[in-house]
C-alpha cells in the first residue's frame, strides 16, 4: 500500500492506493464494491486481458507499438466498457457499451489470427484464446438479452 500526503496550505491531500495482492481477509475493500465486479462476464473479461498481456510478451519487438498495442488495448476494452457501461446507465445504454465490449472481442480474434499467421502463437495458444473469446462473446450477449 502507498500512501501519499500533499498540503494545501491547511488542508491535507491523502492519496490511498491499495496493494489488491493482498488476501481478501486483509482487503480493506471486501465490504465495498462496484455492481460490475460482482458480473461474471467482467470477472471473465479481467482474466481474459491478463491472459493476452501474458501472451504478447512473447511477440517480436518490433509489433511492440503495432499488434501488441492493438491486441491489448482491445482485449482490456472488453472488461473497460463492461464497467462503464454498469455505472448509472439505463438499461439501453448499458446494452450499448455491451456491444462495444463484444467487438473488442471481435478485433482480439482477429488479432489471435494475425499472431497465428505470423507464428507468435501455437495452435494450442490460439484455440485456447479463440475458444475464451467464444464463450466470453456467447456470455456478454446472454447478459446484454436479459437487460431487455
Amino acid at each position: 500500500m502507498k500512501l501519499g500526503v500533499g498540503s494545501l496550505k491547511s488542508s491535507f491531500l491523502i492519496v490511498f492506493t491499495p496493494n489488491f495482492d493482498l488476501p481478501t481477509s486483509h482487503n480493506i475493500y471486501k465490504s465495498m464494491s462496484f455492481k460490475f465486479e460482482k458480473l461474471i462476464i467482467w470477472q471473465k473479461s479481467m482474466d481474459f486481458g491478463e491472459d493476452i498481456n501474458s501472451i504478447i510478451k512473447g511477440f517480436p519487438k518490433h509489433e511492440m507499438y503495432n499488434l501488441s498495442s492493438q491486441m491489448l488495448r482491445a482485449s482490456d476494452s472488453v472488461a473497460l466498457n463492461i464497467s462503464e457501461g454498469s455505472i448509472e446507465q439505463s438499461n439501453p445504454e448499458f446494452s450499448r457499451f455491451l456491444g462495444y465490449s463484444v467487438r473488442s472481442l471481435a478485433e482480439v480474434v482477429t488479432c489471435l489470427y494475425k499472431a497465428k499467421r505470423r507464428g507468435y502463437i501455437s495452435n494450442e495458444v490460439f484455440d485456447k484464446l479463440y475458444q475464451d473469446s467464444f464463450d466470453l462473446m456467447n456470455m456478454t450477449i446472454a447478459f446484454k438479452t436479459k437487460l431487455k
